[in-house]
């Protein structure tokens, strides 16, 4: 599949599919982080979720989205599937990614835009403090999986399509934003551990 396919149809699962469940989730205290599960066949839409730690602190977007997706009958193949997060995963959500026999990734915002832009610097001080890991640090293609930024796929696009992808993306950070100060509001008030 084409980079600019690939690109558009991600954007679109993140602005359609799981920026509404966040902006709930945000309203209820948690966090903006989401992901979805889409068919690698068609890009079809098998699930959307997003983070719900104020139930557990453990239902971040990722592993929500995977608890939701092995509650389901009939469920794909991980083999058939591509694993959406809108936030580059955790070291927690990165090991369910791979428990769960996904063998890619794709990911809006980075480590470093976790910490920068929506401070939350979890992720990157567990992975500091325990693995000894910078962000990013990770192997990005591994044994398991490869992963990808979606930025990185983008940047590969031709001109003009490359220039609407870009545009998406800035609507999208300016969402998340928006979010994020919301989120940020709020969260002394929530009973997320590591809020």
């Amino acid at each position: 599949m084409d980079h600019a396919t690939l690109s558009k149809r991600l954007l679109e699962v993140i602005e359609v599919d799981i920026l509404p469940l966040t902006r709930r989730g945000v309203a209820a205290g948690n966090k903006v982080f989401g992901a979805a599960i889409l068919r690698k066949a068609d890009l079809s839409l098998v699930l959307a979720e997003t983070n719900n730690e104020t139930e557990n602190p453990l239902w971040h977007g990722e592993v929500h989205a995977l608890k939701r997706f092995y509650e389901q009958a009939g469920r794909p193949d991980t083999k058939d599937l591509l694993f959406l997060s809108t936030h580059e995963p955790c070291s927690m959500c990165l090991s369910a990614i791979t428990w769960a026999g996904f063998d890619n990734f794709y990911y809006f915002f980075s480590h470093a835009d976790s910490r920068d832009r929506f401070a939350i610097p979890h992720d990157l001080r567990i992975l500091k403090e325990v693995f000894r890991l910078d962000p990013g640090g990770y192997a990005a293609t591994n044994a398991f999986w490869r992963s990808a930024a979606i930025s990185d796929l983008v940047s590969t696009v031709a001109e003009p399509v490359r220039s609407a992808l870009k545009s998406k993306a800035e609507e999208i950070r300016g969402a998340y934003a928006d979010l994020s100060a919301v989120y940020q509001s709020g969260k002394s008030a929530n009973s997320i551990p590591l809020n």
